[in-house]
């Protein structure tokens, strides 16, 4: 099996998003030190994480050529627009989810506010700081299609590519509308909270990243149809495990508080279940509780409900269901032997992680 440095490749996607903002903070000088500070906030956003998202993409290119010569400088800087959208993507989530923390630190909107308050500024703090998350949201979306327009690969696959990327935004954000429209509407079976993970994160995170780096690479149809069959069932594994960890993660490792996607209300797939098993008392005090604030012991309470209800085991068996199906469409599929082994390697880390 071919051993893949995904530390040495994390820190080349770091290096291409530093060296873009600081071409982004060169051309806003101009405008003072405001424009300093949401390019600071830019940065903290876009620093460290797993980069799944610009993996895939690499990978999905290689899987289509083979080792053959690129300019590894252009193919990196073309992966690292996925993690502008991905940053897009956190920052617009947290402020719409009301989430506190995100890696440890303050949500975009939390931070922002939190200056305004400190500083005793006119109007509302909270206001300002979700105008502050909206706009910062914005500039990171439009900064992921100029990082990929400008990147440096030959323009005519890279117009292709961006006619995937164009379709894997479209896919994200009405996604993320279906979520909010799920979570105000107050009910999700487990078809829709499929729907939603499918949009919102799944296609996004592994699908889209893979058909935008094979397209880069000049791939056929037959080929992207392959990289599907790996790439979707297993995005929704990747987020089915994401769900698992946002309400029994560890918070010293995922950054978040205890069950946080409980006190957020998330009806994701793993609480459609839960609500569809549990006796009728306990699917009560669990959808009652969604979406309240909830001390640790009110925390440990819904999982334990959850729990017994078979829902938690029966997430980490659709993870292992759909984890088996893709690395069997990859084993199958007509790709360089390089790139399947390495991205047999990213599907077990995507999978089977606390993080």
């Amino acid at each position: 099996m071919t051993e893949w440095d995904q530390t040495e490749f994390r820190g080349r996607v770091q290096s291409a998003l530093d060296g873009f903002l600081d071409d982004q903070a060169e051309r806003l000088a101009p405008l003072g030190d405001d424009a300093a500070r949401l390019l600071a906030e830019a940065r903290a956003t876009v620093s460290g994480g797993k980069r799944f998202r610009a993996a895939f993409c690499y990978w999905g290119f290689h899987a289509v050529t083979g080792p053959s010569y690129v300019d590894e400088a252009a193919l990196v800087r073309a992966c690292a627009s996925l993690e502008l959208l991905h940053a897009s993507a956190l920052v617009h989530d947290d402020y719409m989810d009301a989430s506190d923390t995100r890696r440890g630190r303050p949500a975009t909107h939390r931070g922002f506010a939190a200056e305004h308050r400190r500083d005793g500024w006119r109007g509302d703090p909270e206001q300002y700081g979700a105008s502050a998350a909206i706009l910062l949201g914005d500039l990171l979306l439009s900064w992921s299609d100029e990082l990929l327009r400008r990147c440096g690969l030959p323009l005519e696959r890279v117009v292709a590519a961006l006619d995937v990327f164009d379709r894997c935004r479209s896919e994200v954000i009405t996604g993320q509308f279906l979520d909010v429209s799920v979570q105000a509407r107050g009910e999700a079976d487990v078809d829709a909270a499929m729907t939603v993970l499918r949009y919102k994160s799944a296609k996004y995170s592994i699908e889209r990243p893979l058909h935008i780096g094979a397209t880069l690479a000049g791939a056929s149809d037959a080929q992207l149809v392959d990289l599907s069959a790996f790439g979707l069932p297993l995005g929704e594994a990747f987020q089915l495990r994401d769900d698992l960890l946002g309400v029994f993660g560890d918070p010293a490792t995922t950054g978040k508080p205890a069950g946080d996607d409980l006190v957020e209300g998330k009806r994701t797939v793993l609480v459609a279940l839960a609500l569809d098993a549990a006796p009728q008392a306990a699917a009560a005090r669990l959808d009652a509780a969604l979406g309240s604030a909830l001390t640790q012991e009110q925390v440990t309470e819904l999982r334990r409900i959850i729990d017994d209800s078979g829902a938690h085991q029966q997430v980490e068996h659709v993870i292992g269901e759909l984890a088996a199906r893709a690395t069997g469409a990859l084993g199958r599929a007509d790709l360089d032997p390089e790139a399947r082994s390495v991205l047999h390697q990213l599907a077990t880390a995507a999978t089977v992680r606390a993080v």
